[in-house]
């Protein structure tokens, strides 16, 4: 809970520096977390005239404490943070910057590379994503799509650069519909207007990245094609043939969509949507990939153990049904303040099932889980 709050004026958030504090709304709510970057002049400028606020006491501990450099206070979790309003900058750069198509392959490396960090990391954060901040759903989204795009294409063997374009693809996929996803995702309802900006986003980003001097086939072909089904039944072309990317880009797409939650409803359980997605795809390769990664109870997801705690699973274990995890509650369901790490391979702390309520585990910061790794 906030104490007194203090507003904030244009001069003490600075663009391209880690926040010293966090950053609420006039209410209190928590709008970005310290060490979030804003690279975004308009996106500030918007906040500030919203109305930003910052506890009086986090603005007297940032005084004093003494300067830190980049290396002593980025995080992983603060690398992912930031590549949220990277990814914004660099979408919305696509059509008066020039060199599009160089920024977006850096950009890709630099992401696939920081999956590759802590992948357990990674799936934690697209299975426990931040109901409070669901308007940046086609920010986030996009980049848990290239997140399982990547990882997937490991597991299969694919190509370095084959990988390279499928995490490309799900960059930029929805780049003409960014804000419309956020809104959608917050709303719950779209008009005839946005219906038909839907259905032409695929072939939109296609024609911009065309236009910003992109040339990969097969990344073109994944996003005009990333809605298309085998039977004829997807858009915008409504053809029954699709490349390899194109399949997996849809099936990642629909499964992640599936998994996240919106404001008119809560995220489908993963075994559902793994579950639903075999089945759609008669067992593809693609799904069954996919399902490996994350396993039956990946990291983030919230389960009941043997023991009578509830816990949160953080590493993937040597099989799919024994993560390790950390319990947040005793055996009574009273939260505890430490969170001791529970193996489920040992009968002891076995998983019994999912844990569905989730208001308890929103309320647990991944660094009381995971540290602060670097």
């Amino acid at each position: 809970m906030a104490g007194q709050l203090l507003q904030l004026v244009a001069g003490q958030v600075r663009l391209d520096v880690p926040l010293p504090f966090s950053v609420r709304d006039p209410q209190g709510k928590l709008l970005l977390a310290k060490g979030q970057v804003l690279t975004n002049d308009a996106q500030l400028q918007a906040l500030l005239a919203r109305g930003l606020y910052v506890d009086l006491d986090e603005v007297r501990a940032a005084r004093a404490r003494p300067a830190e450099t980049p290396a002593t206070r980025t995080t992983l979790f603060g690398l992912w943070e930031q590549s949220a309003w990277r990814l914004d900058r660099l979408l919305r750069g696509i059509g008066g910057e020039p060199g599009f198509e160089a920024r977006c392959t850096e950009f890709a490396r630099q992401f696939m590379a920081l999956v590759q960090r802590d992948p357990d990391i990674a799936i934690y954060l697209s299975m426990r994503q931040d109901p409070g901040r669901i308007k940046l759903y086609g920010l986030t989204h996009a980049l848990h799509v290239a997140m399982v795009a990547r990882l997937l294409a490991t597991r299969l063997d694919w190509p370095e650069p084959r990988a390279e374009s499928l995490v490309k693809a799900g960059l930029t996929m929805n780049l003409g519909i960014i804000d419309l996803q956020g809104w959608f995702a917050t709303m719950g309802r779209l008009s005839e207007a946005q219906m038909t900006l839907i259905r032409a986003h695929p072939q939109q980003a296609a024609e911009a990245l065309r236009s910003s001097g992109v040339s990969d086939a097969e990344w073109l072909e994944a996003v005009i094609d990333h809605h298309e089904r085998p039977d004829g039944s997807g858009y915008a072309r409504g053809t029954t043939t699709q490349g390899d990317l194109a399949t997996a880009l849809r099936m990642i797409d629909v499964f992640m969509a599936k998994i996240s939650p919106r404001e008119s409803r809560p995220a489908l359980p993963i075994q559902d949507a793994a579950r639903q997605m075999f089945q759609e795809s008669q067992g593809s390769s693609v799904a069954a990939a996919i399902i490996k990664e994350y396993g039956i109870y990946p990291p983030g997801d919230f389960v009941q153990l043997a023991s009578g705690e509830l816990a949160v699973v953080i590493r993937r274990g040597a099989t799919a049904h024994t993560p390790l995890a950390a319990a947040i509650t005793d055996r009574k369901g009273l939260p505890m303040v430490n969170t001791p790490r529970r193996d489920t391979a040992q009968a002891a702390y076995a998983i019994v099932g999912p844990a569905r309520d989730k208001k308890l585990v929103i309320r647990v910061p991944p660094e009381r889980l995971y540290g602060l790794p670097e």
